[in-house]
């Protein structure tokens, strides 16, 4: 490809509305340009690292046996509807009706679609099992799009399904994928962490997630060094480590706190730890109203809070008039005691002795307060964020947590789907059994900014070679130099002819901005050719070295090659 004929309208200035590294240098290198809240289009750079991306998913999912296929965007409401989730994923849906007032929403997933698709299609046992997968667009209608392509309201994403007979089998798929993912991510350049995750609007069993640790990262990761342990915050196990109670105090006491709300506060008036008090938050969970409970400086986990309620829609903090209504008292007094709402209680509260609870009365609260003695509660269940230093729940040791980009996420979904759409095979014997499935889903647009978050520099982005826009540049110092740009012009077409993806700079620009732009767009090589051409040297320069190399002509075009084969 020749610079002079490429769509590149690269940016000396960081856009306004760029917040983090992967979003400015995909602006600044012309991969992508916002055309809306959350909506971007690619441009050839950016579409040839797309392009790369998907091919190395396509490469190894083949190899895994999995089949291709593609499925429509636009998708009738009934499957969702027969499946529950038309209203589980409610205002992140988006949703339209056509002429004939007939529902249809663009599809932000396919597990309703392909089972329909195996009922329709496959009629015997002896053709499972079957992994089908597509490489496609979703969307979803994000409240908050944000942080450039990696949370965008349309997005590319590979989801694939495995289908078998028995649970055994979905084992023998899922790890299939699980391997096929890690060699995915290995060949993208990712640096990346395999975690325990929830299995959230999808449903199922087992779910694992692919993250890409980064300080931008949206999901939380706790890991152990010790034992390998790794899981999403959001499904992440704790262990009770009981800090000292307050002493023996007696019976339940009200006790005077005016105008003292929050944890924070209530440490400086009562001259107490946080670990003495525990605080009640009042919750909307679909139709009905919940309180949850955790040790004062702990954080709920609404996440195990949903999950435990059994509520279909997201969980909402309740509106400050219905904390009222329900504990007759101002948003930061509700308490369990005399609470006519189910009560749910975390474990370390369990363990706790003559806490400090808020008393459903203005400017009150209740010391010496004992679960069991002074309220019941409805569930006692694990339903706070794990924290740095928390005990390990495989061996005890500190556990460690990081952000993370979660690019892969892989689930166990048994008969979620297959119950619900009717998805049967008969065996061998000639009874009617329930298929069971797994789901996989890759994020391939986010899989471009993870790889930037990990790889740039001051520079610029520095491109993992597999997936590069091209894998050298070619740089002729003077374009009007005859002399140079024959050389380059063969050395550019030597590479091409062994295999390499290459580049040349055939504009008539000043080098200081072809080495710029260079850098700028990642090109993992660089070769150029100046002054010393007569003498058959060239420069030659990786994109990480700290320095360039003169070479000759052959040595340079060898490296290329050795460099770029032993990275793809």
């Amino acid at each position: 490809m020749r610079m002079s004929n490429l769509l590149l309208p690269t940016l000396r200035e960081v856009p306004a509305d760029a917040e983090i590294t992967s979003h400015k240098l995909m602006l600044r290198a012309a991969m992508i340009r916002r055309l809306g809240s959350g909506i971007y289009s690619y441009l050839p750079l950016g579409l040839r690292v797309l392009q790369k991306v998907e091919k190395i998913i396509r490469e190894e999912m083949n190899n895994a046996d999995a089949q291709e296929l593609l499925m429509p965007a636009l998708l009738p409401a009934e499957a969702y509807q027969a499946s529950g989730r038309w209203d589980v994923f409610g205002a992140s849906m988006f949703k339209l009706k056509d002429r004939y007032d007939r529902d249809y929403c663009l599809g932000p997933t396919h597990e309703e679609l392909f089972t329909q698709t195996v009922i329709d299609n496959v009629k015997s046992y002896k053709e499972y099992p079957m992994t089908l997968y597509q490489i496609q667009t979703k969307y979803r209608d994000e409240a908050r799009p944000r942080f450039g392509v990696i949370r965008s309201r349309e997005f590319v994403m590979k989801d694939a399904y495995s289908f078998d007979t028995s649970d055994e089998g979905l084992d023998e798929s899922y790890k299939k994928m699980y391997d096929a993912y890690n060699r995915i991510f290995e060949r993208l350049g990712l640096d990346f962490t395999v975690v325990d995750a929830d299995s959230g609007a999808m449903g199922g069993s087992g779910s694992q997630e692919f993250m890409v640790k980064s300080p931008v990262g949206e999901d939380g990761i706790a890991y152990c060094d010790c034992c390998g342990y790794a899981a999403n915050y959001e499904k992440a196990e704790c262990v009770n480590a009981p800090k000292p109670s307050a002493e023996d105090g007696g019976d339940m006491e009200k006790i005077h706190t005016p105008n003292v709300h929050t944890i924070e506060e209530l440490v400086s008036f009562l001259g107490a730890e946080p670990y003495n008090f525990a605080k009640t938050i009042i919750y909307k969970a679909d139709d009905k109203y919940i309180a949850a409970m955790v040790r004062g400086d702990r954080e709920i986990n609404e996440v195990k809070l949903k999950n435990l309620v059994g509520c279909t829609d997201d969980l909402e903090l309740a509106e400050p008039y219905m904390v009222r209504q329900l504990t007759n008292a101002e948003v930061g007094f509700a308490g369990p005691v005399g609470l006519d709402i189910p009560v749910y209680v975390d474990k370390e509260v369990e363990t706790m002795k003559n806490f400090i609870i808020g008393a459903n009365e203005t400017d009150m609260h209740y010391k010496n307060v004992n679960i069991g003695k002074d309220f019941t509660p409805h569930t006692v269940a694990d339903i706070r964020v794990i924290e740095e230093g928390d005990a390990c729940p495989r061996c005890g040791k500190p556990i460690k947590t990081a952000q993370g980009i979660e690019v892969g996420h892989v689930f166990k979904l048994g008969t979620k789907y297959s119950e619900a759409l009717g998805l049967t095979f008969q065996d061998e014997d000639g009874q009617s059994k329930v298929v069971t499935m797994g789901c996989y889903g890759i994020g391939v647009t986010r899989c471009l900014s993870a790889a930037v978050e990990q790889n740039n520099d001051e520079n610029g982005i520095i491109w993992p070679v597999s997936i590069a826009p091209f894998e050298v540049i070619v740089i002729p110092v003077n374009a009007k130099n005859e002399e140079q740009t024959e050389a380059a012009e063969k050395i550019y077409n030597e590479l091409k002819a062994k295999g390499i993806d290459a580049l040349i700079d055939d504009r008539n620009e000043r080098p200081g901005v072809k080495f710029k732009d260079a850098d700028l767009i990642g090109i993992p090589v660089r070769i150029v050719v100046g002054k010393k051409i007569g003498e058959g040297i060239v420069e030659y320069k990786e994109r990480t070295a700290p320095s360039s190399a003169e070479k000759t002509v052959g040595a340079a075009v060898d490296d290329v090659v050795k460099f770029v084969e032993s990275r793809r």
